[in-house]
């Protein structure tokens, strides 16, 4: 975590490219999901594309499965992107990563732009549907109740630097970097519902 322009995002698209390199199964979720989602095609067009781009055979069943997992089972997917909300558009993008059960799923600022009570619904449906599973998440963000609430540990930037990391308890009652600190001296990040 750390503040806007801190290298968060660039940091995670060099993760991606290493772990990539170095053969691990890693799904990356970016900010928007304008950067996921083409307009003028459909979803299922999309889902398609990500089944046959990870070398999946079509699979109903299992596309029901996520789809139900992110609370998206009412949506048809015969639409184009625009005519589901912002917050359904991003879980549907975490379902595509999802298709291939990744070691590694990174989500870049995936609530910031939700609301916070459907940003928190939606990290309760990621949480659940890999509990049990082996997949590592990491949350890239700059909002401290968001990794408060979710992380077990953090690492924080500043600079294009990574200048603490901590378990969360730890960083959060003792942070020992000065940006560290800035961002935990506004105590309203606790009061964050997600």
């Amino acid at each position: 975590m750390g503040a806007s322009g801190s290298g968060k995002s660039t940091l995670c698209h060099v993760l991606v490219d290493r772990l990539r390199r170095d053969g691990v199964a890693v799904a990356h979720v970016p900010q928007s999901p304008d950067e996921a989602l083409d307009p003028l095609r459909s979803l299922a067009f999309h889902w398609r594309q990500a089944e046959r781009a990870l070398g999946l055979a079509p699979d109903s069943d299992r596309r029901a499965e996520l789809l139900r997992a992110l609370g998206l089972d009412g949506g048809g997917l015969q639409v184009r992107p625009w005519a589901w909300s912002r917050g359904m558009q991003q879980r549907f993008v975490v379902a595509m990563a999802l298709l291939a059960r990744p070691a590694v799923l990174i989500l870049d600022e995936p609530t910031s732009a939700l609301d916070p009570i459907i940003a928190a619904t939606t990290l309760d449906l990621i949480e659940a549907h890999l509990d049990g599973t082996a997949t590592t998440l990491v949350l890239v963000t700059h909002d401290l109740g968001l990794a408060a609430a979710r992380a077990h540990r953090i690492l924080v930037m500043d600079d294009g630097r990574l200048v603490e990391q901590a378990d969360t308890a730890v960083l959060l009652a003792q942070p020992r970097n000065a940006a560290a600190q800035a961002l935990v001296a506004h105590r309203s990040w606790a009061a964050a519902p997600c």
